[in-house]
């Protein structure tokens, strides 16, 4: 088997960039682990950048984006009991748009389906070979039988945990990484959301965030201890820890209901230099991982995918390899501004282990500053929308 591209992983940002490449004239074949179905069932967050919009409309698919997203002009942030509003669209002229990760996904597989681009799931044991040379070429195993593509390039788009990023030998890759020392209690509900914007909550008792994916499918969060389980927190405890965490105001009309999904996510900070090696490039989770805080998660990785199609349109298009051999620069260059504003926004927000009341002071000096001055607001709202690519 051959194509011009081998993308590994079938999530978003290895699908987003399957459908730019097809649009540019590019084969490709994308190789997934899991089944279509296990895929669709991950829950992810679904706050998406005016970036990701542009390139899900520049893709093909934001028809049913289009038509069911709920556009935000702004974001709350409380303390204590009080709460206040940052305004995007009055301080930058700008908003995000709420679509659930699970619904990106689904429209990219159908876009493919529908130009016929091969993807094959449950592709075992996938073994990245040669990309430091200009035939690379991938094993895997389907079915119990071991089959070949080879190719021109290879994008590495299967996460964290995926192979792409350890092909890269440990005499080029270095990583740098900071583990926070608390954990995201979230549970899915269906109940109307508490504010038609999402709350960033901080609190003596730590962090909570109000979120949602439609008028009546509410997300939630508290922060938890690192050593706590899921089966620790019934959903009774957890809907009185997040009212005792929210403005009164906020807390006395939160409608509670049975959880359809709960989990405890850790939170870290991630990064691994560089992203390309030969004819391997990372994108998204492979190479950089945030903390939920300020959801740069999937938007990031956009960033990456649209600097990836283009220095490969650029190359197949014009012969231009300019594009390919500044691509981890580029990448990176705006990976490390979002990892700032997520460990930023963290650090802001969340109520740590070892804070003194000195730190606690800051802390509130910190809101209260983001609270009543604009320079600070339009901070945020630029980092929150999305910096430009």
């Amino acid at each position: 088997m051959r194509s011009q591209v081998v993308i590994v992983g079938g999530g978003p940002s290895g699908l987003l960039l399957g459908q730019l490449l097809h649009l540019a004239g590019i084969d490709t074949v994308i190789l997934e682990r899991k089944t279509r179905d296990y895929v669709l069932s991950r829950i992810r967050a679904g706050i998406l950048e005016t970036g990701l919009v542009d390139l899900m409309r520049n893709a093909g698919v934001s028809e049913r984006m289009d038509k069911e997203s709920f556009i935000h002009e702004g974001t709350c942030i409380s303390y204590e009991n009080e709460l206040f509003a940052i305004n995007f669209q009055k301080l930058i002229g700008q908003n995000v748009v709420v679509y659930g990760q699970t619904e990106v996904t689904r429209d990219l597989y159908d876009a493919r389906d529908a130009v016929g681009a091969k993807t094959i799931f449950e592709a075992e044991d996938v073994r990245i070979c040669d990309a430091d040379t200009d035939r690379p070429y991938v094993l895997f195993a389907k079915d119990g039988a071991e089959q070949r593509i080879d190719c021109d390039f290879i994008a590495g788009c299967d996460g964290f945990h995926g192979v792409s990023r350890k092909t890269i030998p440990d005499t080029v890759r270095r990583e740098y990484e900071k583990v926070f020392p608390f954990g995201w209690l979230g549970i899915l509900s269906e109940t109307p959301p508490v504010h038609e914007e999402l709350i960033y909550a901080n609190s003596p008792r730590g962090f909570a965030l109000c979120s949602m994916r439609n008028q009546n499918l509410s997300r939630y969060y508290v922060q938890c201890p690192l050593t706590d389980k899921v089966e620790d927190w019934s959903d009774e405890a957890f809907w009185d820890e997040l009212k005792r965490r929210l403005p009164e105001e906020v807390a006395d009309k939160l409608v509670t209901g049975p959880s359809i999904e709960k989990s405890i996510a850790p939170l870290r900070s991630f990064v691994s230099e560089p992203m390309r090696w030969g004819r391997l490039f990372l994108c998204g989770d492979a190479a950089h991982i945030v903390p939920p805080t300020g959801a740069k998660g999937l938007n990031t990785a956009a960033s990456d995918v649209r600097y990836l199609h283009e220095a490969l349109t650029q190359y197949y298009r014009d012969k231009d390899i300019a594009g390919i051999d500044q691509y981890s620069e580029t990448a990176l260059a705006r990976v490390w501004k979002a990892e700032r504003f997520s460990w930023a926004t963290t650090n802001l927000l969340h109520r740590f282990p070892d804070q003194t009341d000195f730190d606690l002071k800051m802390q509130r000096a910190e809101i209260e500053s983001l609270h009543h001055n604009e320079i600070a607001q339009k901070w945020f709202a630029q980092n929150y929308v999305g910096l430009p690519y």
